[in-house]
């Protein structure tokens, strides 16, 4: 059984998986340092100049400023999509390609079993043959 796996191990293309994962790990800590690194947005304060406004005045520059915010925020959510959507591309990629690779083996596991099969049927059949009754 652990010879199965040492052959699996062998036959998958790591050149591309070691040079791909630079990629991936780059894009997952660009990932990181968007999303988890950065502190929620502090509420804006009044401007000074707001303080002299009417109060219908005062919640118009809020619901302004709050709007602004929502802006960004959205921008920000939007840029961060796009850099999952990479990630997830890349993984995906990588994925598909470890896969093929796994299919492939399978195949060549299912001929060698046949041919070994094949060839002890073969050899039990000659040793009956050879051996005295």
């Amino acid at each position: 059984m652990a010879i199965g796996w040492l052959t699996v191990l062998q036959s998958v293309p790591w050149s591309d998986v070691v040079s791909n994962a630079p990629k991936v790990a780059a894009g997952a800590k660009k990932l990181w340092n968007t999303v988890g690194k950065k502190p929620p947005p502090a509420p804006n304060p009044a401007p000074p100049g707001q303080a002299a406004l009417s109060p219908e005045a005062q919640a118009l520059a809020a619901l302004a400023a709050r709007i602004g915010s929502l802006e960004t925020a959205a921008a920000e959510l939007k840029s961060q999509m796009v850099a999952s959507s990479e990630l997830i591309t890349s993984l995906a990629e990588q994925n598909t390609q470890l896969i093929l690779r796994i299919e492939t083996l399978r195949r060549r596991l299912l001929w060698l079993a046949g041919g070994l099969a094949v060839a002890l049927g073969l050899a039990a059949a000659s040793l009956a043959l050879v051996l005295p009754k």
